[in-house]
């Protein structure tokens, strides 16, 4: 029977691993391939990607502008109203925990709304951020957007 504890390649489609350093007779020995002396003769001796001999590396020649937020933004899983309309029954309440069991997000963790599609229920949504048009029509359907203070953790 096949099982993953005695697959085998087939005989002839894979080679044995180059030995290096095994004395002259395997043709691999002495310098074991990597040429005569220099610097990536030995270990460690490779560059990092990006150099340019000693000269300023282009990197870093190019001058820089803008500002990058990576760090310190805020990323929302997100969810969308027409998503809420296919899977919630109408007056329900939709909480972070009734999403992640319906599916909609992984975790309960900072969760937005967006307005994407249409929403004909009333729904009691609970947030930590809603668009100005998932909000209008939430409300418009006659439920209520409810925000959710979400923990502010600090990253330093």
């Amino acid at each position: 029977m096949v099982g993953l504890n005695n697959l085998k390649p087939k005989p002839g489609s894979s080679h044995r691993k180059k030995r290096l350093g095994t004395g002259q007779g395997s043709g691999h020995g002495q310098t074991s391939t990597r040429g005569q002396k220099g610097q990536n003769s030995t270990s460690g001796g490779s560059k990092p990607d990006g150099f340019e001999g000693g000269q300023l590396p282009l990197l870093r020649r190019i001058p820089k502008s803008g500002f990058n937020n990576v760090q310190f933004r805020t990323e929302y899983q997100w969810v969308n109203v027409s998503s809420l309309e296919k899977i919630f029954k109408a007056g329900a309440e939709v909480t972070p925990e009734a999403m992640v069991k319906a599916r909609l997000v992984k975790k309960p963790e900072l969760i937005k709304v967006l307005g994407d599609g249409e929403l004909k229920k009333a729904l009691t949504v609970k947030a930590h951020a809603f668009s100005a048009s998932a909000k209008e029509k939430i409300e418009k359907a006659g439920g209520k957007a409810a925000l959710i203070e979400a923990l502010k953790t600090d990253t330093k």
